[in-house]
C-alpha cells in the first residue's frame, strides 16, 4: 500500500535513498543539497536508517568514501551540488572506470563566480564525459521513483556503472509536492539485495586498479560504452516494471507528450521539461502542431529515439546550460544525432541560466518564433541572435 508524503524534493530523495537500504551513505553538505543529507541524518536519528552514515570533510572525500565502500561489495549513496560536484570530478572518473554502481543525487546549481545559489545545469553537464549515467527529473515523484530505479539499473550485471540523478535547485529541491511512497516490502521486492560482480576481500585477494597497458585500457573504455548502450534497452524495461508494480510511468529515455501529428517537437530537460507541457497545451489549443519529447536521460543519449522523431518533425532544443565557445549541450547532441541521417531542421535556445525563470509563456514564444520562420540557428532567449 502506498502512502502520500508531502515534502520537498530533497527530503523525498532522502526517503527514497533510505528505502533502498544502502550500506553506506557519505555526507557533506552544500547549498542547496544540504537538506538531502540532513534528511538521511534524521532517519539515522530515528533508527529508520541502519547503515553507515559517514560525515566527511569534503565532496572529494564523499565520493572517495563511496568508492571505497562500493569496492567492498556494498550499496552506496551520496548527494552533492555545483562546486561540490566539481570537486568530485577526479573521483567521478574513478568510480565509472572502476565500474562501481554508486548512486548520487546532484541538485543543479549555478557555477560561480559570481556567486549564485539558483539553478542551471552547467555543473552536471560538465561531467557528461565521466562515464556516469545521467537522469534529469521534472517532479518530486520522479525523483523518488528514479532514485530506486537507479540502484536497480546501476547494479545490473551488464551495466555496473554509477548513476547521477539531477534536479533543479529550489524549483524542486525546496518545493513541496505530494508523492506516493510504496510500502518497504514492495520496494524490497522490486530492488533485491546487491550482488557485486567483484569486491575487495582480504580472504580472496585480487589486484585491482594497477598499471594497465594501452591495448587493454582501450578495451575498458569500449566495455563502458557497451554498458551505456545496453542501458538504452534496460531503462525502458525498468520503467515499465515500475509502472506495472506501482502504476507510475515517467517515460523511458524520453517522455513523449502530444507528439502525434506534430510538425515540431520540443526537446527540454528538468523543470523546463515539466513547464513545457503547459506550453504545448496552449500551443495546440491555438492550432500549432507542436509536441514535447522531455529528455529524461542525457547519458546514454537517446539518439535513436530522436532520429525517429526527426523523420516527421523539425526539432527545437531549449538548454539551461552553455558549453562556452559552442552552444547548449542538448542542442549539440541533437545535431550530432541528426547529422547525415535526417533532413530535419534543428533550432536551439539557451534560457534560464543563473536561475532566471523560464515560464510556459516564454517557452511558447520560443516555439512560435520557430513556427513563424523568424528563429535563427541559435539564440539566447531574451538576449538575441548568436549565429
Amino acid at each position: 500500500m502506498s502512502e502520500v508524503m508531502i515534502n520537498t524534493g530533497n527530503y523525498i530523495a532522502a526517503k527514497a535513498a533510505v528505502m533502498c537500504k544502502p550500506d553506506v551513505v557519505a555526507a557533506y553538505p552544500i547549498t542547496p543539497q544540504t537538506t538531502l543529507v540532513e534528511g538521511i541524518a534524521n532517519y539515522v536519528a530515528s533508527g529508520e536508517y541502519k547503515g553507515e552514515y559517514i560525515c566527511v570533510e569534503s565532496e572529494h572525500s564523499a565520493m572517495a568514501a563511496c568508492i571505497g565502500a562500493s569496492a567492498t561489495g556494498v550499496r552506496t549513496f551520496t548527494g552533492t551540488s555545483s562546486h561540490g560536484l566539481l570537486l568530485m570530478h577526479e573521483m567521478l572518473h574513478w568510480a565509472a572506470l572502476a565500474r562501481l554502481p554508486v548512486v548520487m543525487c546532484n541538485i543543479n546549481r549555478v557555477i560561480g563566480p559570481g556567486w549564485n545559489i539558483w539553478t542551471d545545469e552547467n555543473d552536471s553537464i560538465s561531467q557528461r564525459d565521466t562515464g556516469w549515467i545521467q537522469f534529469y527529473c521534472s517532479s518530486n515523484q520522479e525523483i523518488f521513483d528514479i532514485v530506486i530505479q537507479s540502484f536497480k539499473l546501476a547494479e545490473h550485471e551488464k551495466i555496473s556503472l554509477p548513476v547521477m540523478i539531477s534536479y533543479n535547485a529550489f524549483i524542486l529541491s525546496h518545493t513541496s509536492m505530494p508523492v506516493f511512497v510504496p510500502d518497504q516490502k514492495e520496494v524490497d521486492a522490486f530492488l533485491p539485495n546487491y550482488k557485486p560482480l567483484w569486491k575487495l576481500d582480504p580472504n580472496n585477494p585480487i589486484t585491482f586498479g594497477n598499471i594497465i597497458l594501452p591495448g587493454e585500457y582501450e578495451k575498458v573504455r569500449l566495455d563502458m560504452q557497451r554498458a551505456q548502450d545496453y542501458a538504452k534497452k534496460l531503462i525502458p524495461e525498468i520503467s515499465k516494471e515500475w509502472k506495472q508494480r506501482f502504476g507510475r510511468y515517467h517515460g523511458d529515455l524520453l517522455e513523449f507528450y502530444k507528439c502525434d501529428k506534430a510538425d515540431y517537437i520540443l526537446l527540454s530537460m528538468g523543470a523546463i521539461g515539466a513547464e513545457s507541457k503547459n506550453a504545448i497545451d496552449n500551443l495546440q489549443k491555438e492550432g500549432h502542431k507542436v509536441g514535447l519529447a522531455r529528455v529524461r536521460c542525457f547519458r546514454p543519449f537517446p539518439q535513436e529515439d530522436i532520429l525517429k522523431l526527426s523523420k516527421k518533425a523539425d526539432l527545437i532544443a531549449i538548454d539551461r546550460n552553455i558549453s562556452v565557445g559552442m552552444e547548449g549541450a542538448l542542442f549539440t547532441e541533437l545535431k550530432g544525432s541528426l547529422y547525415g541521417k535526417s533532413d530535419a531542421k534543428a533550432y536551439g535556445f539557451i534560457a534560464g541560466l543563473g536561475g532566471k525563470d523560464v515560464t510556459f509563456g516564454d517557452i511558447e514564444k520560443m516555439c512560435k518564433k520557430v513556427i513563424s520562420g523568424k528563429a535563427k540557428h541559435l539564440e539566447w532567449y531574451g538576449l538575441g541572435e548568436v549565429k
